[in-house]
């Protein structure tokens, strides 16, 4: 029995996981990428991987860029639906440097129990014009304490 209840949480918390992907859409998809993470967390200690998608600039260097993280080890796993926005400094190198923040819902899923809270992000990158990029997140409340991270954006 508690098997086929650990089984329902997974079904949930993959088609919460889908559910984001639709209403991240924006109607400028043309002009979005999107692309992949993969890191390390602390607090809990895991690895974690997951997408994201960038829009172009909002307001001036201000992008939207909201993205899931599953988080994987510790004994729990851990679902991050972060909804952020990252300024991103301009520069004449291939590199930019970026700063942001952004809300996110937090799922926590150990074979006892599932719960579920808000947090916060706070992050700090450095985005190659070719789509990689490394990044650095503090989150607070229910956010894990600490990711370390690189990934890749589809251009």
């Amino acid at each position: 029995m508690k098997q086929i209840v650990r089984i329902v949480r997974i079904v949930r918390l993959f088609a919460l996981v889908a559910a984001f992907g639709v209403l991240s859409a924006t109607p400028t998809m043309a002009q979005t990428s999107a692309g992949i993470r993969a890191g390390l967390s602390v607090d809990p200690d895991q690895f974690y991987f997951g997408g994201h998608v960038e829009t172009p600039p909002l307001v001036d260097q201000l992008r939207f860029k909201p993205n899931i993280e599953v988080g994987v080890g510790n004994n729990v796993t851990v679902v991050a639906l972060n909804i952020e926005f990252a300024y991103v400094f301009p520069s004449q190198r291939d590199w930019n440097v970026y700063a942001g923040a952004g809300p996110a819902l937090v799922i926590y899923d150990t074979a006892f129990d599932t719960n579920s809270g808000g947090g916060f992000n706070m992050l700090l990158g450095a985005s190659h014009q070719a789509g990689l990029f490394v990044e650095i997140k503090v989150g607070v409340v229910d956010s894990p304490d600490l990711k370390i991270g690189v990934g890749y954006s589809f251009r």
